[in-house]
């Protein structure tokens, strides 16, 4: 028996946005919330295993932080969804900062002025994580974990941590699941795709969106343009069968196809390729955004979910999409809603008023 059921690492911000669609030159006031790929992960999974108010799956995030009110916020609002946050690196605060936790500023778009994401994360703890921080064998007592192509882009180390820490986790019976998260802020394609090679052969689960694809592995979805705007799920049937033709071992490979008509409206539908076929969930159209930063967490999320909880591909598939649908309309990245909710949509649920 592993101790945890998921396991993730990476890098959590604090994450600080203007009220409504405001800029950040402009408004008076921002709403404080956490930024975080890899605990996004976390807490949705434990969220989405609430039964009689207590998770049935055991969650834990890996990651280092520096011991002042930002480090103290991240882990107590994660306790509060369940997360074991016992397995975080603590470095003490020098005061000033010379150390310290990244911070994410995120205007939410309107109409065609897109989402904004500026990251103010140097000099975090993490960047400056040394092999022999985290004891990867000793810490990675874990059914899956995952981690993202955002951690391996943040420091000197980050991305050989990335690797010994798939590798470890291989070693110790987890699966193992990457999500490409490509952002050209952190670093270059180039660089992506050398750390790619690397990474690839210990990963059994791939995700991404069709842009992550194209980047860092070089597999591009057939009549796709430069913004990757238009959705066809026959075409990333092509990506997915490349995938693991490149790479035999991986066992499955999920894709989020996004169709941006402004930043408040977007078609959203998800699909995923493992050894038994291909499954394309339903396309819900014109979705209404609030808030669509940790879409791509959420449909990850929910897939590994269904994996971990032993559903079929195409339960699992219409699950992540009405899960992940539902996150465009929670303000901030955790997903919170309920797995009951997202069952009700996934299965023809309507908007009207619930009495």
């Amino acid at each position: 028996m592993a101790k945890y059921d998921f396991m993730s690492f990476g890098e959590p911000n604090i994450r600080l946005t203007p009220p409504g669609h405001d800029r950040l030159g402009q408004s008076e006031s921002l709403q404080l919330g956490i930024a975080a790929a890899e605990l996004n992960c976390c807490v949705n999974i434990s969220n989405m295993s609430i039964e009689r108010l207590l998770p049935t799956l055991r969650t834990a995030y890996v990651t280092k932080l520096v011991d002042n009110w930002t480090g103290q916020y991240i882990v107590n609002r994660a306790r509060m969804y369940g997360v074991d946050m016992s397995n975080v690196v603590v470095e003490p605060f020098d005061k000033i900062g010379r150390t310290r936790n990244g911070l994410a500023f995120i205007e939410v778009g309107i109409g065609p002025r897109p989402s904004y994401q500026i990251y103010d994360r140097g000099h975090s703890a993490l960047s400056k994580i040394q092999p022999g921080d985290i004891d990867w064998k000793k810490v990675l007592d874990t059914r899956w974990f995952h981690t993202t192509g955002i951690v391996t882009a943040l420091g000197e180390h980050t991305a050989t941590e990335v690797v010994a820490a798939l590798k470890a986790a291989k070693e110790n019976g987890a699966t193992t699941s990457y999500d490409l998260n490509y952002r050209s802020t952190l670093w270059s394609k180039e660089a992506a795709r050398e750390a790619a090679s690397a990474i690839m052969p210990y990963v059994d689960v791939i995700l991404g969106n069709e842009e992550d694809f194209d980047t860092m592995l070089g597999i591009r979805a057939e009549g796709t343009d430069a913004n990757f705007s238009s959705i066809d799920p026959e075409s990333y049937r092509k990506v997915a069968e490349k995938v693991m033709e490149t790479y035999p071992h991986i066992q499955a490979v999920g894709t989020s196809l996004r169709e941006v008509k402004t930043a408040c409206l977007n078609n959203w539908q998800t699909c995923v390729m493992t050894k038994n076929g291909f499954f394309v969930s339903r396309k819900y159209e014109d979705i209404e955004i609030l808030d669509r930063v940790g879409g791509g967490d959420s449909f990850a999320s929910a897939l590994i979910w269904g994996f971990l909880e032993g559903h079929g591909e195409q339960e699992i598939i219409d699950y992540a999409a009405a899960y992940s649908a539902l996150c465009h309309t929670i303000r901030n990245d955790w997903n919170l809603v309920t797995r009951e909710e997202a069952y009700a949509l996934a299965r023809g649920g309507s908007a009207r008023v619930k009495r």
